[in-house]
C-alpha cells in the first residue's frame, strides 16, 4: 500500500507513519516539516497547507489511502479533497469528541447530536480563549461532513477522546504515571462517580492503518471503555510499581484551593466536573466491534512512563501540580 499522511511529524500522525512502516507499506509525509521529523524510511515532501496551491508538490502522485490530521482548519480539509480525492482509495480524517453538542449525557454513540458545523480556520490563539473547544468541535464536524460527502463509502472518520502514549505533550495522562513514579503522598480526586476514557496512540495508529488496508468506512468514536477516575488511578499506580500514599481531595476542596481540571496550569489531569462526564464516558462498543485494539493499562503506562522519562520529570508541565504546588495543598488539609 501507498499511503499518504498529511502530517506525519508529531504524534498521532507520526505514529500512523511509523505502524504503515512497520507493516511495509511505502509511507510519504506532506508537512512542513517544522514541527518534528517523520519516522526512518517515510519521505517528506514540504507543503504549506495555508496555500491555496499548498499541496501542489504532491502534484502527479497517486495513493491507496491518505490520513489527514488536520487539527483546525476546515479550508486545509476541503483542499486537500479538491486536490487528492481522485487520486485515493481511502481517506481516513483524525477528527475528535469534542464535535458533539451534549458533554454531560455519559454512554453517547457516534449517532449523538453535533455541534455546528464551522467552514473556517483557526488559530492557536483563538484555541486558548473560552470559546475554543467549541470551536474545535465544529470546525472538525464541518471538516468530517466534506471528507464523507467525497469520499462516500470509502471514508474512516475516528473521533479519538484522550489519546496517551509516546509522543503525547499534553501532559495529562503522563501526569499521573510521572507523579506516581516520584512516589511519596500523592494528590488525587475524590470523585467516585467520575468516568475517564483514553485510547493509546499505538492503537490508534494500528486501528487506522487497518482501516486503510481494508478499506474499512464509517465513523467511530476511538476510545476504550470507561472507568471509574480512581480505579483507573489505582491501575496506573500498580503498573508504575513505586509505593505511595494517594490522598483523596473532594472536587469542592480542590475547587477552593483553586486547582483547575483536566488539564492547564495548577491543574490535576483527568480530573472533571460532571457537566463533563459525558465527554468522557462514549460508548466504545461500536468501535470494539469494528476492529478498535485497546491494550492492557500496564501497556499503555510503560509506554507512557518511558516516553516521561526521556523528556525529564521535573520539566514544566502544561498540565498538572508543581510539586510545590501539591505540598502546600496537602499541607492544607
Amino acid at each position: 500500500m501507498r499511503l499518504l499522511v498529511l502530517g506525519g511529524t508529531v504524534f498521532v500522525g507520526h505514529e500512523v507513519a511509523a505502524e504503515a512502516l512497520r507493516r511495509g507499506h511505502e509511507v510519504v509525509c506532506a508537512a512542513r516539516g517544522t514541527s518534528g521529523t517523520v519516522p526512518d524510511g517515510a519521505r517528506l515532501v514540504r507543503v504549506d497547507r495555508d496555500a491555496d496551491d499548498g499541496l501542489a508538490p504532491l502534484a502527479g502522485e497517486t495513493f491507496d489511502a491518505v490520513v489527514d490530521v488536520a487539527p483546525i482548519s476546515f479550508p486545509w480539509v476541503e483542499r486537500a479533497l479538491r486536490d487528492l480525492a481522485g487520486r485515493v482509495r481511502h481517506w481516513t480524517f483524525v477528527s475528535t469528541v469534542n464535535v458533539y453538542a451534549d458533554n454531560e449525557t455519559v454512554g453517547q454513540k457516534a449517532d449523538a447530536a453535533l455541534l455546528e458545523p464551522l467552514r473556517r480556520h483557526a488559530t492557536r490563539e483563538e484555541m486558548k480563549t473560552q470559546d475554543g473547544v467549541g470551536l474545535y468541535g465544529g470546525i472538525k464536524v464541518a471538516a468530517e461532513n466534506a471528507v464523507r460527502d467525497t469520499m462516500g463509502e470509502h471514508a474512516f472518520v475516528v473521533r479519538p477522546g484522550l489519546v496517551t502514549g509516546p509522543g503525547d505533550t499534553s501532559d495529562r495522562f503522563g501526569y499521573w504515571p510521572a507523579r506516581f513514579a516520584r512516589g511519596g503522598r500523592v494528590l488525587v480526586p475524590d470523585v467516585a462517580d467520575q468516568p475517564v476514557q483514553y485510547i493509546d496512540v499505538r492503537d490508534l495508529a494500528e486501528w487506522i492503518v487497518t482501516a486503510a488496508e481494508q478499506d474499512q468506512g464509517g465513523t467511530f468514536d476511538a476510545i476504550g471503555p470507561a472507568v471509574p477516575l480512581p480505579k483507573l488511578l489505582a491501575g496506573i499506580a500498580e503498573a508504575v510499581g513505586n509505593p505511595v500514599e494517594m490522598v483523596g481531595v473532594t472536587g469542592d476542596q480542590l475547587t477552593a484551593a483553586e486547582v483547575g481540571s483536566w488539564s492547564g496550569p495548577r491543574s490535576l489531569p483527568l480530573w472533571l466536573p460532571p457537566s463533563y462526564y459525558g465527554m468522557a464516558s462514549h460508548d466504545p462498543a461500536p468501535s470494539l466491534a469494528a476492529g478498535m485494539p485497546v491494550r492492557p493499562l500496564a501497556d499503555a503506562v510503560s509506554g507512557a512512563l518511558e516516553h516521561e522519562w526521556a523528556l525529564g520529570l521535573d520539566r514544566e508541565r502544561k498540565a498538572g501540580l508543581t510539586p510545590q504546588e501539591e505540598a502546600d495543598i496537602l499541607a492544607g488539609l
